[in-house]
């Protein structure tokens, strides 16, 4: 059995519908919310969306909050970051 998408995947189910860019969008941000994510808190990459904004390991159980599409945002990289900085300073 050969498969059925070879060059467009998962954006395959649109068909030719919605035009080109806005499918090679949809394909970036679907392929970001459906793979899995490593996991701060227990070191293993389970972590999967289990809805808008949230987002469930399973090797630890834990609901954890984050971006819509992808667990980290660019704002949230960026706001940890100067957390960080910050708070090596007033050591």
């Amino acid at each position: 059995m050969s498969k059925r998408t070879e060059k467009v995947g998962i954006v395959g189910k649109y068909g030719t519908r919605y035009g080109s860019s806005i499918r090679k969008q949809m394909k970036k941000i679907e392929i970001s919310q459906h793979s899995k994510y490593f996991c701060s808190f227990c070191g293993k990459k389970t972590i999967k969306r289990k809805s808008v904004g949230i987002w469930f390991c399973k090797g630890c159980k834990r609901d954890i909050a984050g971006g819509a599409w992808c667990l980290n945002t660019q704002a949230a990289i960026t706001a940890r970051g100067t957390v960080r900085r910050l708070r090596e300073l007033t050591k």
